[in-house]
């Protein structure tokens, strides 16, 4: 009776099944653990977003914004034949704002002296800008006509508080004092107003001597007709190759080196697209170099990895028995890939179109290598000189004001940074419309 009752074991706890035990305990304390990992990891990123955009938005918004001086007179038929029979035509036009100017002034109960040379440092040619308009709109002489006329970049920063006049002295050619003094009287008066910079959408690219006046107008054109080239061919190619690589290609070692190629040539730096393009299009085949011809055909190189990766994937993601069942009831393979399987998948496909398209409109590396960081002043004459002058695109021309000395262009590639985030986030929106459209559920 001893030995047996020596070799029985002892009888086990009784644990209720609403208690954990320790182990249990161990893992849900560890699960707890992890999930505040994610809680943080995405408070974490949220902070780095929410500064990341406060710093673009705060340095970026006042390139919007510039300081313009805003007045009304009327150019006589006298004046204007008097103007346009002397030498110094500049010359007059800037006398003939100078006394409307004074006249604005006086009725704000402000008295204070300028001359041409301040009114050149503060607005530039002022008389040169007036002949124009009037030589262009013959109409508007005998007619009051108000005349917005763009402050120096100086002086715009002076407003928007990140130029100090206590660096200024008096052997600045550029702005003294003196003027600064003047601007507040204007301001005063409010003849110097700040108001939305259309130019800097719709202006082309300026000299470093004139940096106010620079906008992003032509890259964004630059931009738009190389994103045109780009959908135009990486759209059909990269969808018919992985409807033949999903579908119709025998799976061998030819295909698998394909696809891995494939998927490699996804992880490539973009800057190697820009030797390729360089190599092939511009000294092989002759194209003309800055043009937005070939860079669409350097991203499109680039953008066809990723439209055929994810085409496959929206693909495979059909389930098998819709081929299944277009096959059974009598319809050949290319009437199941077109009429069934096609369709169901072409959601995917768009939104890894527009996906490889946005990531395309980001890349400056490739468009260096080819010569689209030019200086670009004018717009094209046509559409089609267009996609074969000499253009830039918008990261090209961000990283060309941001190597600029100037502050002011520094202001400007912000600016630029603003408008290329809102293409950005345009084209992933409608993306994610596309596929809630046009997904399908089975």
């Amino acid at each position: 009776m001893t030995d047996a009752t020596h070799g029985m074991s002892e009888p086990r706890q009784k644990t209720s099944l609403t208690a954990a035990d320790a182990r249990t305990a161990a893992r849900n304390r560890a699960e707890k653990r992890f999930q505040y990992y994610g809680i943080a990891a995405i408070i974490a990123g949220g902070v780095f977003l929410v500064l990341l955009l406060t710093a673009i938005l705060s340095n970026g918004i006042p390139a919007f914004q510039r300081a313009t001086v805003n007045i009304e007179f009327t150019l006589t038929q006298e004046q204007f034949d008097e103007a346009e029979g002397t030498m110094l035509k500049t010359k007059v036009y800037t006398g003939f704002f100078i006394d409307a100017l004074t006249a604005q002034l006086t009725e704000s109960g402000i008295e204070t002296e300028f001359d041409n040379k301040r009114i050149e440092r503060l607005l530039g040619k002022v008389g040169g800008t007036i002949r124009a308009h009037y030589r262009e709109n013959p109409q508007d002489i005998g007619q009051p006509t108000r005349f917005e006329l763009p402050a120096s970049s100086r002086v715009d920063r002076y407003f928007k508080g990140t130029f100090d006049r206590s660096g200024i002295g008096d052997g600045n050619r550029f702005i003294m004092p003196g003027d600064l003094d003047f601007a507040d009287d204007l301001r005063a008066a409010g003849i110097l107003t700040q108001s939305f910079d259309w130019n800097f959408i719709t202006g082309v690219d300026t000299g470093v001597d004139n940096a106010g006046q620079a906008g992003i107008g032509a890259s964004v054109l630059g931009s738009f007709m190389m994103m045109i080239v780009v959908l135009v061919l990486s759209l059909p190619i990269g969808v018919a190759a992985s409807i033949y690589l999903e579908e119709f290609a025998p799976k061998n070692r030819f295909t698998d080196l394909i696809e891995v190629n494939i998927s490699n040539l996804a992880a490539v730096p973009s800057i190697v697209f820009g030797i390729l393009g360089l190599a092939v299009f511009i000294q092989f085949m002759g194209l003309s170099q800055s043009a937005p011809l070939v860079g669409g055909l350097v991203l499109t190189l680039m953008t066809l990895p990723t439209i055929i990766i994810s085409t496959r994937a929206s693909l495979k993601a059909v389930p098998p028995s819709i081929r299944e069942a277009a096959l059974g009831i009598g319809a050949s393979k290319m009437q199941a890939v077109f009429h069934h399987v096609l369709p169901l998948a072409m959601p995917g496909i768009l939104t890894g179109t527009i996906i490889g398209l946005a990531q395309a409109l980001g890349e400056t590396a490739p468009l260096l290598l080819i010569g689209m960081v030019g200086f670009v002043a004018r717009y094209p004459e046509t559409f089609l000189q267009g996609f074969e002058g000499p253009n830039s695109a918008m990261p090209a021309q961000i990283y060309n004001w941001a190597s600029r000395s100037d502050a002011v262009f520094t202001e400007k590639a912000w600016g630029g940074i603003i408008i290329l985030l809102i293409f950005l986030l345009s084209m992933n929106i409608l993306a994610i419309i596309l596929r809630r459209r046009f997904e399908r559920r089975w």
